[in-house]
């Protein structure tokens, strides 16, 4: 396999688990040299060991994004353990599963401050080491939800919509100074990681992704391809279309649409477990992994879209208005036919 990024240093947030984790087997399939940033020393020592079985080189340093003086000090410390940091990824988040009105306080603050100061912490810190050698990429890792909010992750999907806003700042900023560094936000649809397993909710029965769901694998290679080909943004799958370019055709269909389709679609049929552990505060140290539960419903492939939209724009948005009316026009299964479908 190729090793374009041969000596090159990577920093990923978000590295324990998931998309994440699996973005650093990509990259040190690559030859980059990673630093690894998440709250589990433990868990981030088997990524460090992964990666050398791949034949690359990891640091590990634990923090909290939710901290800013944690991943500046994270920051210093991989650039001068591998040298210049040429290519960091924003991809730390957490979630609530819940009504707003069943969220506490505390709870939205937790999650705005890891899913999207989070971003913030991290780019502050990749443009303190970028800017002075006028070059790097930063890459935030997005979402569909960040055009559209859907039921029971207000705080998440503020979040995602957040990242988007702040981004667009800091990038007009950086053509204003005639700056050379790269900022990319990459848009995903649902994904099969461990989030369901272990993410916080409120709800009876256990989370899931809306489907279609895509494999971890799919948008880790879109992420090392985003730091091979810097573009101003990446959406990936059919479902990411449909969501923003629907919500651009009718939004208020689409609230009536995800109100009536939603609430039961990010539920299995299992009921939560009465002792069940979440990381919203603490990591749960024993789901990190790349992949969640939904292996048997996730596709390894997906169309990605790349740079400017804006010439395909016409020709998606009718293909998204038609398969929304078309998914609109279905009848929701009943919650019984749901709990046999995932037992």
């Amino acid at each position: 396999m190729p090793r374009e990024l041969q000596n090159r240093t990577v920093v990923i947030t978000g590295a324990s688990a998931g998309v994440g984790r699996s973005a650093v087997h990509r990259f040190a399939r690559g030859g980059a040299k990673i630093g690894l940033i998440a709250r589990d020393k433990d868990a981030l020592n088997d990524v460090k060991d992964e990666i050398e079985r791949l034949g690359g080189r990891g640091f590990v340093m634990p923090a909290d994004v939710a901290h800013a003086d944690q991943v500046f000090a994270a920051a210093d410390a991989i650039a001068e353990h591998f040298g210049p940091i040429d290519v960091w990824i924003n991809d730390a988040m957490v979630t609530v599963f819940s009504p707003v009105w069943d969220l506490t306080p505390d709870e939205f603050r937790r999650v705005t401050e890891v899913t999207y100061l989070g971003v913030v912490h991290g780019t502050m810190a990749a443009l303190r080491h970028m800017r002075p050698r006028n070059r790097g990429t930063i890459i935030q890792v997005g979402s569909a939800l960040a055009f559209r909010g859907i039921p029971l992750q207000a705080a998440y999907c503020g979040s995602k919509h957040a990242i988007r806003g702040f981004t667009n700042s800091l990038r007009t900023e950086l053509i204003h100074t005639g700056s050379r560094i790269n900022v990319t936000i990459v848009e995903l649809p649902a994904v099969n990681t461990p989030q369901f397993d272990w993410a916080r909710t409120h709800r009876t029965h256990q989370p899931r992704p809306v489907p279609p769901v895509v494999q971890p694998e799919v948008i880790a290679d879109t992420l090392y391809r985003a730091a091979l080909q810097p573009a101003r943004e990446y959406w990936i799958g059919a479902s990411t279309l449909a969501v923003v370019l629907g919500n651009m055709l009718a939004p208020g269909l689409f609230d009536r649409y995800l109100a009536r389709t939603t609430f039961n679609g990010q539920e299995t049929g299992t009921p939560v477990a009465p002792y069940r552990k979440d990381n919203l505060l603490e990591p749960v140290r024993d789901l990190h992994r790349t992949r969640g539960s939904f292996g048997s419903e996730s596709s390894n492939s997906a169309i990605v879209v790349r740079g400017t939209v804006a010439r395909l724009a016409p020709v998606i948005a009718c293909g998204a208005a038609l398969l929304m009316l078309g998914r609109i026009a279905r009848p929701l299964p009943p919650r019984r036919a749901l709990r046999r479908r995932y037992d």
